[in-house]
């Protein structure tokens, strides 16, 4: 469960976004991308603020929100890193590239390192196979990667 809790200027922010897409249910996939990229996840506070503006339901907004891939419930790291796991990225070492991410940030996939720096996840494909394997930090692509690679990457992330 999130820890999450929903102030006051997060349900302004929220009716604000609502608001700019005329509170229309037919918007839900619009408004949950635009308040996700906003507050960087849609934990359980959020969806229920979202379908109070909406007024629908909080089981539909949650429908939307676990069926899309795109959407998350747990909050992210600065820099998020989604290992591509495709046919082409996985047969040329996607899973060796995970093993090291794993190695060098101390997380598991689906987790965010206690700094709240990184966190790791795996995707299906991102359509790059011409450059598998691939690995995406934030929105920069990084293609035929080795695990010998990874450490000298994660350094350059230096705040």
């Amino acid at each position: 469960m999130s820890t999450f809790k929903i102030q006051d200027c997060h349900k302004e922010t929220i009716k604000g976004i609502c608001n700019s897409f005329e509170n229309n249910p037919g918007e839900l996939i619009s408004i949950l991308h635009k308040i996700q990229s906003e507050f960087g996840y849609l934990p359980e506070d959020i969806q229920r603020e979202v379908a109070k503006n909406l007024k629908i339901s909080v089981a539909k907004v949650y429908g939307v929100v676990t069926f899309y891939s795109f959407f998350t419930m747990t909050p992210k790291g600065k820099y998020p890193i989604s290992v591509c796991m495709g046919t082409a990225c996985y047969v040329r070492g996607a899973e060796k590239i995970v093993d090291e991410l794993k190695d060098q940030l101390k997380i598991k996939v689906g987790g965010v390192t206690p700094d709240g720096k990184f966190s790791l996840d795996c995707l299906r494909c991102v359509g790059a196979c011409g450059l598998a394997p691939v690995v995406l930090i934030g929105e920069k692509v990084y293609g035929r990667l080795e695990a010998s690679q990874v450490r000298e990457i994660l350094e350059s992330y230096v705040d």
